[in-house]
Formats: C-alpha cells, structure tokens, sequence
C-alpha cells in the first residue's frame, strides 16, 4: 500500500518535534537517534525511513525551529501598528515560562556553536539572522514611508539593531541571576531608541 502523504506529514513532523526537544535537552553533541525514535514513539527503522542520518534530521529540525520562531515575531510585529514600538515589541522572546524560550535559546546556541565549524550550520544561521535582518528592515522602511523616520539605510541599522537584541537575549538567558527580564528589556529599548534617536522625526511617548 503506497504511504498516504498527509499521514507521512504527520509522521515527519512528529519526528521534528521529536527531534527539537531532545536536542533541546541533551545538547546536540548528546542526542541520538534512538533517543529521538523513543521520543517520537516509532523504531529506529521507522526513523531511518524519514530520515537517514542524524546531520540530515538535526540540519531540518533546526530550519523548522527557524521557521516557527520567525513565522510567531512576524505574527506579533504584524499587531503593532506604529513602527517603533514594533522595533521594542519583541518582549515575548524574554518570557521565562514561555515554552518557545524555555526549549528555544538552548537549540538556538547549539546550532551557532555547531556553525562555528561547520559550513552547512553557518549556512542556516546566516538565514536565520538573513530574516531577521529583513523584517526589521521592512519595519524601517515602513517608518520612512510614514514620515516617521527620516531617511536612512535600513539594512545597516537592522543589522545592528539584530545584533544588539542577539547579545542581550544571550546574556539573560545564561546569566539570569544578574540579568533580569527587566534588565533585558530596558537594556534592549534604551539600546534600540539610542540607535534610532537621530532618525525619529516624530514624537514618540
């Protein structure tokens, strides 16, 4: 009997799943793929039929934890209307008992250490920040449209508004002791209106 291609998307994606959370809690280095056929109820020939090695399943995990991440940011940016606050409005990604947190952060540093070394990993980090870098340019873009920035190069400043939002999730996530949901988010906002000051050309309360 040929396989029914919505059952096998289901099957794919509860492999997916399966896959995120082990990375998420063993590390990449650790996960197997019998851990990830345990968690997915299904043997390791099931697995192997989706999936023929680890790099291949661990490389589609990550491009759909990519997905998921960027399609939520898009979703909340899309509520916003004026485009500064969407700038500020990413406050979700520093919720400690948001579920996307708890298991993301933790792929999201496995795959940039593993990108340090490999060429495919740098490839799927580069198109992750590639996104980022998009959607905070169109934000821009759209401000300027409005009147509300003055002109300026909207990929540059989203480039650095992407890298300071990168350096101060990280610091909270690992060192939350010191640094607190508070911290992170006045740190982010103080750093993102600094960046913009001299472009608003609108007030802004």
């Amino acid at each position: 009997m040929p396989p029914i291609p919505e059952l096998e998307e289901i099957r794919r994606k509860q492999i997916i799943d399966a896959a995120l959370l082990t990375i998420s809690n063993k590390g990449y280095a650790k996960a197997t793929m019998a851990e990830i056929a345990q968690a997915a109820n299904m043997s390791k020939g099931g697995l192997a039929h989706y999936f023929k090695t680890k790099r291949e399943l661990f490389q589609e995990a990550f491009t759909e934890f990519y997905r998921m991440i960027f399609e939520r940011v898009e979703r909340e940016a899309a509520e916003i209307e004026d485009p500064l606050d969407k700038l500020l409005g990413f406050e979700s990604l520093f919720a400690a008992d948001d579920p996307d947190v708890v298991w993301g952060y933790p792929l999201l540093f496995d795959c940039m250490s593993v990108a340090g070394r490999d060429p495919e990993y740098r490839v799927l980090f580069s198109d992750w920040v590639d996104k980022w870098v998009d959607l905070l340019s169109r934000i821009i873009r759209e401000g300027v449209e409005a009147g509300l920035f003055s002109p300026l190069k909207p990929e540059p400043m989203a480039r650095a508004i992407s890298a300071v939002y990168q350096g101060i999730a990280a610091r909270w996530f690992l060192a939350r002791k010191d640094h607190s949901r508070d911290w992170a988010l006045e740190s982010y906002h103080n750093a993102i209106r600094g960046l913009m000051a001299p472009y608003i050309i609108a007030n802004h309360t």
